[in-house]
């Protein structure tokens, strides 16, 4: 049996998109009869705070579904300063170190990205010609922190720039969630191995009840996810036009203590936070809801929600408010409806278009079918097997 092991910042207990996207893509290979083995962070995304059940230990070693998971001590925080981050990431990528001298690590090791610098610790310290790295790219860092506002070109974002080369090029396989990641990794390395794997879900499709929305009601939009800065849902809030809508918002985040004093300060308008769920619980409300909204503060080059193919698989039309080679995704697949990136005017005025008509079982059944079809988790899985 081959041995693999995947080396990521995030991974379940804790919630989001990474984490659920890394642990899909470890079982997905444990069925296909690899051993799978996880190095990750004591648990503390999105609070910066180690989870109760953690805290105290230093590290902390499970098998879970077959899959051994090894979580070393991290110094954790999401605080907005940029040395206590840099602190976080630096402490993981020293116990990482202590865990290479200490462990026998298989022939074959895949590597998520971002953060750019586990990335460089696990790319400088496991290259051997015996075997065989692979980069998960998920996102373009330094590019997205520097779209975001979070970085500025200066000597610090050049040596990221340098940091991200070397990654690209020690690596023997990359592996990039969009056309754009690949794109870029290609102006680099021209002759670089790549292969497109998207984020796609893997749960079982829910049965889309067939039921009438009556005409005169509001369209209910649900925001499901992470409340940060990039997603701009504070922003959002502010800029809606709630004459003929209702806001539901799930989710957890930097903003969601402003996202709630703005919801208790005008209480008039329609707009309800329900906390965080889980992921199986979060499937089961969205299917209440008319239509999902993903927005993006800033169009970041690379950037594909994974939001996208989990939404399609639920049937639940989409208003995309973000930019980019989402754009195209939505508009090939026939998802829902795209609004221009940052311009809360067209946000509105396509909100304003969305009616009962255009809500109907026929539509969500439409979308269910394609994304059965064409976001296909376990025939993508398949093919990247062939390369590793």
């Amino acid at each position: 049996m081959k041995e693999i092991l995947i080396i990521t910042s995030y991974f379940p207990p804790e919630t989001g998109a990474a984490s659920n996207r890394i642990f899909y893509f470890a079982e997905g290979l444990q069925k296909r009869h690899f051993k799978i083995s996880v190095v990750t962070p004591l648990p503390n995304y999105p609070t910066g705070k180690i989870f109760k059940n953690y805290k105290g230990k230093f590290n902390h070693t499970s098998t879970e579904k077959g899959i051994t998971i090894y979580r070393l001590w991290v110094y954790a925080s999401n605080s907005k300063n940029k040395l206590l981050r840099l602190l976080a990431m630096l402490s993981y990528s020293f116990s990482l170190i202590w865990f290479f001298m200490w462990h026998k690590i298989p022939k074959t090791v895949i590597v998520q990205s971002p953060p750019l610098l586990v990335a460089f610790t696990s790319m400088c310290f496991l290259r051997s010609k015996k075997r065989k790295l692979i980069l998960n790219v998920s996102d373009l860092w330094p590019i997205a922190g520097l779209e975001l506002g979070a970085l500025k070109k200066n000597l610090s974002y050049q040596l990221l720039e340098k940091i991200e080369r070397f990654n690209y090029k020690k690596a023997d396989l990359v592996l990039g969630q969009s056309k754009e990641i690949l794109l870029h990794i290609r102006s680099l390395f021209p002759e670089k191995n790549t292969f497109l794997y998207r984020n796609y879900p893997d749960f079982k499709v829910p049965e889309i009840q067939n039921v009438n929305i009556k005409k005169e009601k509001k369209v209910t939009i649900v925001y499901a996810g992470l409340l940060g800065i990039a997603q701009g849902i504070y922003k959002l809030i502010q800029h809606l036009d709630y004459s003929n809508i209702e806001l539901h918002i799930y989710g957890n985040g930097a903003e969601r203590k402003k996202i709630e004093l703005f919801i208790l300060e005008n209480s008039n308008l329609p707009i309800s936070y329900h906390g965080e769920l889980s992921r199986v619980k979060l499937h089961k409300a969205l299917l209440n809801y008319d239509v999902a909204i993903i927005p993006l503060l800033n169009r970041i080059y690379g950037s594909v929600p994974s939001k996208i193919f989990e939404y399609a698989k639920l049937g639940l039309p989409m208003l995309y408010f973000g930019g980019g080679e989402s754009e195209t995704i939505i508009t090939e697949n026939n998802l829902g409806w795209i609004a221009k990136a940052r311009d809360y005017d067209s946000l509105n005025k396509t909100i304003s278009q969305i009616n009962s008509e255009k809500l109907t079982f026929e539509v969500r059944k439409t979308i269910q079918d394609k994304a059965i079809y064409n976001f296909d988790f376990n025939l993508q899985l398949d093919e990247l097997q062939k390369r590793l």
